[in-house]
């Protein structure tokens, strides 16, 4: 699951992450050392691992018995979980993108363990992981392999964890943050390579195999299986082999419908340079799939000519909005003609998503896990009026229109919360010249869900491990301007997170979830008044020490 927004971290100017944050409200960390201790024990010959000591686990449990609030998570009940702002929010860690590996293993079992071993010492609720199409049914049609996940599933509740579970229907690799490949089943491929209107394709014929095209959804081109039915097939797989798990360890299921997982068009595709951040992108309606429908829907309103192609003079990749006749300031966008396009364009991207998630409910419907669906943070010249790079990628949002409430309605429709990226930026930490608004781009995600009594989750879109990221997401997971978070994903275990400095942040930044973001002093305080012991026993000698040992 790459995941999430897509953009270049080269444009982001952080401040120094030494350093408290000097805005009202704005979360502290403070310089003190930790009280918490980790140990790291080796032997060649066997198997490393880490170990509490029994009156420090005590401890542990006793501070959390003390602490922890009755249990909130995704709560829909009666109401929105998070409407009010002393609401405890569950934070989850996503594992690596090759947690479970080529040959359907899990990847590195002994140090996975103790990651998660750290990971429950530090407060999370539990962690996610993609479940791969291309790995599971790499086989053959109707072939799955559950094997790898099945021993997270069963490590994941030895520690008391909790899990998301994403139906990653799309590629690994090509995006920020893509660190291994993992394509499409070779089945699929196949069927790719004998008919490449299969996919995504851009005005000028280049195709994107990211992703099979909306375009097709209903038409039994896998096999004599339609996509839907392919991956309806791959979940009915899943709940039954997890049957006992759903609800209970499996506490979410999130439902790729995209690119990188996401319910969008592939229309910034990073791969071979093809686009680069803040260009506004392209539309993907060339396929003969997607064609096709834009001529009907043209013709059905007696305007034949406009069912031809998509806009002429919507630029490139790489262009900015006023280099274009569309998207410039007082350019085509507004135009009849551009209005019955983009309604088309954004309207089959609601279709796509409304089929998958009434498909998905079906089929777990009655297990207790919850749903969600992931929607993309798209804030760069989100401050124009045409809002370019978002039209490109189906969201039909403008000056004038807003493009968030039609998808928030289809999910709060399905009852499946809208999981939205970006959580962590703030406008001045973007380049002047992306007319980039992440705050403000979060703001209307989150009214949009509030009116349509959809629950909100969150993710960071890069990795950050600063007291600004932090202090940031806890300022949008509250309530005071529409939605609240019913819960947060941080993207990503790797060797940084266990790093010194950076592992206590999250410890912190825990601590200040579960109290709802209220007690914004509390990371001043550190640790040090606290029983909670993050690691174990003894002292440890360096940091490379603890990355040794939870390498991931």
């Amino acid at each position: 699951m790459s995941s999430t927004l897509r953009c270049s971290p080269s444009f982001i100017n952080l401040k120094d992450r030494t350093k408290s944050l000097k805005t009202p409200g704005a979360l502290c960390f403070a310089q003190t050392k930790p009280s918490y201790r980790i140990r790291v024990i080796r032997n060649s010959a066997q198997e490393a691992q880490l170990s509490f000591s029994k009156s420090k686990a005590s401890m542990l449990e006793g501070y959390r018995r003390s602490t922890e609030k009755p249990e909130q998570l995704h709560a829909l009940s009666g109401g929105h979980s998070n409407l009010e702002n002393d609401a405890r929010v569950p934070v989850f860690v996503m594992l690596p993108l090759d947690t479970v590996t080529q040959r359907g293993n899990l990847n590195r079992p002994r140090a996975m363990n103790a990651s998660l071993m750290a990971l429950k010492s530090a407060g999370v609720e539990g962690v996610m992981v993609d479940a791969w199409w291309g790995l599971v049914e790499k086989d053959g049609p109707l072939r799955y392999n559950w094997e790898g996940y099945a021993e997270l599933v069963q490590m994941v509740q030895n520690h008391g964890l909790k899990l998301q579970v994403v139906m990653s229907f799309h590629q690994c690799g090509g995006n920020v943050g893509d660190s291994c490949s993992i394509p499409l089943p070779p089945w699929a491929l196949e069927e790719i390579s004998k008919n490449p209107e299969l996919v995504y394709t851009d005005r000028s014929g280049r195709r994107n195999p990211e992703y099979i095209s909306l375009g097709c959804d209903s038409l039994p081109v896998l096999r004599g299986r339609t996509p839907i039915q392919v991956y309806s097939d791959y979940m009915r797989s899943f709940r039954d082999r997890f049957r006992d798990f759903l609800g209970d360890v499996i506490v979410e299921i999130q439902v790729g419908m995209g690119p990188c997982g996401e319910l969008r068009y592939p229309s910034y595709p990073e791969s071979n340079g093809t686009w680069r951040f803040p260009g506004i992108g392209e539309f993907q309606c060339y396929d003969k799939y997607m064609r096709t429908s834009l001529q009907a829907a043209a013709e059905a309103i007696g305007k034949r000519d406009w069912g031809t192609s998509g806009p002429h003079d919507c630029g490139q990749y790489k262009q900015f909005p006023e280099d274009t006749g569309f998207f410039r300031r007082d350019g085509a966008w507004s135009s009849e003609y551009a209005q019955f396009f983009l309604e088309w364009y954004s309207g089959k991207l609601l279709e796509h998503g409304d089929r998958i998630l009434l498909a998905a409910r079906g089929i777990f419907q009655g297990s207790e896990a919850k749903l969600s669906a992931k929607v993309a943070g798209i804030h760069w010249h989100y401050r124009t009026r045409s809002h370019a790079p978002e039209l490109t990628a189906g969201y039909y949002n403008t000056r004038h229109r807003d493009g968030y409430l039609p998808i928030a309605r289809i999910m709060g429709k399905h009852g499946v919360v809208f999981n939205f990226t970006c959580m962590e930026m703030k406008d001045g930490e973007q380049a002047g010249n992306a007319e980039s608004s992440p705050e403000g781009l979060v703001r209307q995600v989150k009214m949009a869900t509030r009116s349509a009594r959809t629950e909100l989750a969150g993710e960071n879109a890069l990795e950050r491990y600063d007291a600004s990221a932090y202090g940031q997401v806890l300022e949008t997971s509250r309530s005071n301007s529409g939605n609240g978070l019913c819960a947060f994903t941080f993207l990503r275990m790797n060797k940084k997170l266990f790093e010194g400095e950076n592992w206590r942040h999250l410890v912190h930044f825990i601590k200040c979830m579960s109290e709802g973001g209220r007690d914004t002093k509390l990371l001043e305080r550190g640790s040090s008044g606290s029983n909670l012991y993050v690691g174990f026993i003894k002292k440890i000698k360096t940091v490379k020490d603890v990355i040794e040992i939870v390498l991931v």
